[in-house]
This record gives structure tokens, sequence and C-alpha cells, in this order.
């Protein structure tokens, strides 16, 4: 993996919201390829529960203060910056004060899923384009994980499909086995088609259930990492049927070799 740049953009991670399945994975497999040699950003929301002053976060002023659009409106974008303690690997935070302040992650204290919840997922892929297009860094692989980050491919191949940075990259999403119940804003077809007019693209999206952020993130990629033992049978035969190249599961102590020979061999090839 030497000198292979990554970028990894997840919903959680690892030290910075409480351990799960997603935040774990996503902070041992960036943690491998840094320690194979190959170059890693990570990217991820800045949710208010995170401990800025724990985490010893500090904003960067040079990539901070343009506007993104999300369905006609302007938000501020603010990006923060950390290093996980001993492994020396940058992790890029993406906040807003109107999406990111509240102390909880996707839901109130009633377990309802925020109603803006959709806008968040469209400005946190945004945010990662417009930060890293500002940083001049080429990916040679993008890999997501979770639904927050399901739009990043969807906007990659369509809104930012001019821009020459991604253009040799490679997107790989993984899938677990976790979700939301019910669905994300019923206009989230028409606040994206704001940015991406061709309907065609964005069928998946009638309906914004998580089966469907999983599917449209699925259709954009070059490549699926099942990220759980198990998933539902329904993501699963879609993905059988995308004809997509596909890591099957494998636990972290056995997912050095699996996730960098799938890299090398199968995704970049």
């Amino acid at each position: 993996m030497k000198d292979k740049r990554i970028l990894y953009v997840s919903s959680e991670v690892v030290p910075y919201l409480p351990e799960t399945e997603m935040s774990l994975t996503t902070f041992e497999v960036a943690k491998m390829v840094h320690n194979l040699g190959g170059q890693t950003r990570i990217f991820m929301p800045r949710f208010g529960l995170i401990n800025e002053r724990r985490h010893q976060l500090h904003e960067v002023i040079r990539l901070s203060g343009m506007n993104i659009v999300v369905d006609d409106m302007d938000m501020p974008l603010i990006i923060k910056v950390a290093s996980i303690p001993k492994e020396r690997m940058q992790v890029y935070f993406i906040d807003n004060d109107e999406y990111f302040k509240r102390k909880s992650i996707f839901s109130d204290e009633d377990d309802n899923l925020y109603t803006d919840n959709a806008e968040r997922a469209i400005f946190f892929a945004k945010g990662v384009v417009e930060t890293v297009k500002k940083l001049n860094w080429q990916p040679h692989i993008i890999h997501i994980h979770g639904w927050m980050s399901a739009l990043l491919p969807l906007y990659l191949k369509t809104y930012f499909a001019d821009e020459a940075l991604f253009n040799e990259s490679k997107i790989v999403t993984s899938i677990y086995n976790n979700g939301f119940e019910g669905s994300l804003d019923s206009k989230l077809f028409d606040k994206i088609r704001f940015d991406v007019p061709n309907e065609k693209k964005l069928i998946t999206l009638n309906e914004s259930t998580h089966f469907n952020m999983q599917k449209i993130a699925i259709e954009n990629s070059d490549a699926v990492v099942y990220g759980s033992a198990t998933i539902p049978a329904e993501i699963e035969q879609y993905i059988q049927q995308s004809n997509k190249k596909v890591l099957t599961y494998y636990p972290l102590d056995n997912m050095e070799d699996a996730i960098t020979n799938f890299y090398l061999n199968q995704v970049l090839q």
C-alpha cells in the first residue's frame, strides 16, 4: 500500500464517538493501510457530542469560510482537524452549527430522526469534496462507511463529475447491518435534484429509506465491502445483481491482507 492515497469517509470513527462495528472498523482499516505505508485521510461529521477539548480539535481557517449550497440555502462550512493519538493519522471534521451542534447524532431524545438528516447528508457529501479540493489531495480510493456518507458516491459521479482531482479515484462502499426505521425527508429527491437534474440517476431515492440510501451508494461505487457478518437479504441481493467487485466479510483480526489485496488487485485494477 506504499504511497497509495486512501480517503475514508465515515459517519462514525473511534475514539471520537462510542465504539460500534462501523466506528471501530473505519479506524482499524485506516490504521492498517497507514501502517503499511499508505497515505490516509479520514473525514467525519463534527457531531456536537464530540468533546473538542479532550480530542484537541482545532479549526483550519484556510479550509473554512466557504458556503455549501443545500436546497438553495447557503450554509457555512467549518473544517476542524485532529490527530488520532499515537497513530499520526489526521481526521477532518465537517462542521456547521445549524446541522451538527446538537448533542446527539441522528435522533432526538424521543428517538425520532431529525427532520433535516437529509440536508445534513447532502452538506456532508459536498463539504467533503470541497475540502479535499482545497487540500489538492488526489485519492486513489475513496472508501465510505455509513448512510450519512451514502450520497458521496452519487455526488462524485454527477455533480462533481468534471472535477479532474477525482477522475482516477475508485469508490468503495462498506455495508453494515444497522440502519434506521422509516424514511428521511420526503423531499430528499427534490433537494438532490437541485444539484443533479438528471432524475434517472435519482430514481432509487424516490423513497429515502435506509435500504435505498445503501442502494444509491452501491449504484455509484466501483466496489463493495461487507462490513458486517450478515447484512439484510434485500441489500445482499442488490449487491449480487449490481456486478460490483465485492469483498465478503472478514473479522478485523483477519482483515489486513484481505483489504489490502482487494484494494490493490481488484479495486485499482
